[in-house]
């Protein structure tokens, strides 16, 4: 223990010089604005004594008190407008004592265990990341009431607000995937960081630091007139002077906060810590597989899953089942999960399934028409099966544009409607036909440099993804009755399956291909050149059809953002969610505030759309249903078994025109390709 105190001692003494240090910028500062003013009344008391007299000095005194009264007028202006600003809260879903008694009590034991206050509050955050949060600033609201039994210090109500401990904001998959002593071991390095923000030294030096992070983001915006964007210019400009003053110290005021609150920790289940923290690990690992590859399809389809804790249990279970590295982790849950702290913890992921489905994609804040709630056991059917056929609707109204036949003249009745054959007619390469030759590095250096002549004429150019942009050798694509063609009903952007398996070595095919959005995409500041490289080794077919399918998701994303921007009038009988209001602790008119992926590629977007036909005739003729898997999000099941092995076949009819792979394994499964599927 002596240690132990020696440790906490250092990393104490550390943090509060360098608040002090980062309090001296400050008192700096003051003097500086100050000093025009000392001068002035120098002077005037000179005056006034008759020891400086005559015109000069009267000149000067004049000069310098108009001087100090600007100074003290700008003085004046930025401390109102740091005291004033709000600074940035994290959104959190807050839990309240009644609502989590036992989550409380094991908090305050904690606290009591490493002899430091106890939180004033918890909260809840859809990440997988645990903190300490000040919310004692006046524009965060009134404090929470307490009495004798409440986490924070017994003070008095006049020192409440200023001597509030800060609150515990806790990762909600934590709370479903770990047992009730490793969330307990997790959280002591947290809690103990308690004891050095009650320092007033350090307190100080942190709400002045936010106070400047606050003033300069208000500072941001654009004024309304050139008085007002100087004015707010020059405040801005001198809120990151000090910030800058104040960086370094700042950092490593921190660094000892977080070296003293671990130093104590080690005291309270060290050896329960060294475990909990490879739970983290797995916990991260599983979250982002969740929210990538079965969320972010749900919320495309204007559906939330509302058990997103729940679902990360799950795909941890599974991951646990295939991977060797994970053997042993599922035996844990045998044991209390620490979910059990919440006296109901459903309606507490619904609640943290919305706030994340808000962050992430930027949905409403309530439930809708076009954004309700789906249970994992509707998921298939109300996500999966209705984007495969969303998508597959897409690419025939795509293909309806670029002129493409239904059907062969010499078919049998009944089958022009939307078939597989269609399209794998349309994109069949002849022996005349050669793939898109890739771009010429050097051509694009050179502006003048003459074209490669074995170039396929009319596939230089493609639509980028997000732009709207068509070809200009099609201008069917850009034809504005395309996007009348679409039926308003339809979700923005429906997804297809990923039918990528884990990410192990022991159970990635070779053909798993990238999941969508996460490629490396480099930018020339146009976006166009990512597509056009990404386009370069497919079909001139299958260039001009991803062309047409990125315009066509281009403009029914930018008609879903006017409508929920309100610049467009909505359909009738339909709501784009409640308006944010100024009690929001956050600023939510940018969502997402964190974006899961980048925009999909032009080969991402074609190969997502042939596979969603695919797996639609495959259901409509074959028998195949809709799945989820936990890890990979939706699948096609064939006789109850995943079926992970079409992604190869799709991609060697995209990259080389070819068929025949696909087609047989089609025909293996039974798939009739000339049969017409059911589309939405």
């Amino acid at each position: 223990m002596t240690g132990i105190g020696g440790g906490v001692e250092l990393g104490a003494q550390a943090a509060r010089s360098r608040a002090l240090a980062v309090l001296r910028v400050r008192s700096r500062a003051l003097a500086v604005a100050l000093l025009p003013a000392a001068v002035a009344v120098i002077l005037l008391a000179g005056g006034s004594t008759g020891h400086l007299v005559g015109g000069g000095w009267d000149a000067a005194r004049w000069a310098v008190s108009v001087l100090a009264l600007l100074v003290l007028a700008a003085t004046a202006a930025v401390a109102l407008v740091v005291a004033r600003a709000r600074p940035a809260v994290t959104p959190t879903v807050a839990v309240a004592e009644e609502s989590a008694p036992d989550l409380y009590r094991m908090v305050r034991d904690l606290a009591d265990r490493l002899d430091v206050p106890a939180p004033s509050a918890i909260a809840l955050t859809p990440d997988c990341d645990s903190w300490l949060e000040d919310r004692t600033h006046p524009a965060h609201g009134p404090p929470p009431a307490r009495d004798h039994d409440d986490l924070s210090d017994p003070v008095g109500p006049a020192r409440r607000r200023s001597a509030a401990a800060p609150v515990l904001v806790i990762g909600s998959p934590f709370l479903w995937w770990m047992r009730v002593g490793e969330l307990r071991a997790v959280l002591a390095p947290v809690v103990a960081g308690t004891g050095p923000a009650a320092h007033p030294d350090i307190a100080a030096a942190r709400r002045f630091i936010r106070g400047l992070d606050a003033a300069v983001a208000a500072t941001s915006t654009e004024g309304r007139g050139p008085l007002a964007r100087a004015a707010r210019g020059g405040i801005g400009g001198v809120s990151r002077l000090l910030l800058r003053g104040c960086r370094v110290h700042a950092a490593e005021m921190e660094r000892g906060v977080a070296a003293a609150a671990a130093e104590r920790a080690q005291a309270v289940d060290y050896g329960l810590r060294i475990v909990a923290q490879e739970q983290v690990g797995l916990a991260y690992a599983g979250w982002d597989r969740l929210l990538t590859r079965v969320a972010l399809p749900a919320w495309r389809m204007g559906r939330w899953p509302s058990r997103l804790d729940v679902g990360v249990v799950a795909a941890l279970t599974e991951l646990s089942r295939r991977d060797r590295l994970a053997e042993g982790f599922a035996s844990r849950l045998g044991e209390r999960p620490a979910c059990d702290l919440l006296e109901e913890p459903g309606l507490m992921d619904e609640a943290v399934s919305l706030l994340a489905a808000r962050l992430f994609h930027g949905g409403p804040a309530e439930t809708g028409p076009d954004w309700a709630p789906v249970g994992w056991e509707e998921y298939p059917e109300e996500v999966v099966d209705r984007a495969w056929r969303t998508d597959a609707a897409r690419l025939h109204r795509v293909l309806d544009t670029l002129g493409v036949r239904r059907a062969a003249e010499d078919a049998a009745p009944g089958t022009d409607g939307p078939t597989l054959s269609r399209v794998l007619d349309h994109l069949t390469t002849t022996p005349a036909e050669a793939p898109v030759p890739a771009r010429d590095p050097a051509a694009d250096a050179d502006p003048d440099a003459t074209p490669d002549p074995d170039a396929t004429p009319g596939t230089a150019h493609h639509a980028t993804p997000g732009t709207g942009t068509a070809t200009p050798d099609d201008q069917a694509t850009s034809d504005p009755q395309a996007a009348t063609a679409s039926d308003p009903s339809d979700p923005q952007a429906a997804t297809t399956p990923d039918l990528q398996p884990l990410t192990t070595p022991d159970n990635q095919p070779a053909d798993a291909p990238a999941a969508p959005g996460n490629a490396d995409h480099s930018d020339d500041g146009n976006g166009t050149e990512d597509d056009d490289d990404d386009l370069a080794g497919t079909t001139p077919r299958g260039a001009a059809l991803a062309a047409g399918l990125s315009a066509q998701l281009a403009r029914e994303e930018a008609r879903t953002q006017a409508l929920a921007s309100g610049t467009a009038p909505p359909p009738p009988g339909t709501t784009t969610g409640p308006a944010a209001t100024g009690t929001a602790l956050w600023d939510d008119r940018a969502l997402p505030l964190l974006p899961l992926q980048p925009p999909r590629t032009g080969r991402e977007i074609l190969t997502a759309h042939i596979t969603a036909m695919v797996c639609c005739a495959a259901m409509d003729t074959a028998g195949a249903t809709p799945g989820l898997d936990w890890l990979d999000g939706p699948t096609l099941l064939v006789d109850g078994a995943r079926r992970a092995d079409l992604a190869l076949h799709v991609r060697s009819l995209v990259e080389t025109g070819d068929p025949a792979p696909l087609r047989a394994w089609l025909s293996d499964l039974g798939v009739r390709p000339e049969k017409p599927v059911r589309l939405v």
